[in-house]
């Protein structure tokens, strides 16, 4: 299992919009990919369970990635929300 945290930047939190778009890259990958923040789990393919952990700005989300593309998948989250901060 690979994971990486990252502390959300936007003033609106992860609003739908980058939540959509965060959501459609982790569909790309076979590896089973989960979000958390606090107590709260989201798997990372699914809209409405992203948008349910109201995640707001200074909020540290947790990903996890685990399969066989979970080098890949987590290398690519990262990046994705360090080029456009979510």
């Amino acid at each position: 299992m690979k994971s990486f945290e990252y502390t959300i930047q936007d003033e609106l939190g992860l609003h739908v919009r980058p939540a959509g778009k965060l959501v459609k890259q982790a569909s790309h990958f076979d590896s089973n990919i989960m979000l958390y923040k606090g107590g709260q789990s989201a798997d990372c393919k699914r809209l409405i369970a992203v948008m349910a952990l109201a995640a707001k700005q200074r909020d540290i989300l947790r990903f996890t990635a685990e399969g066989g593309d979970e080098d890949t998948a987590c290398e690519t989250l990262e990046n994705f929300c360090r080029s456009s901060p979510l």
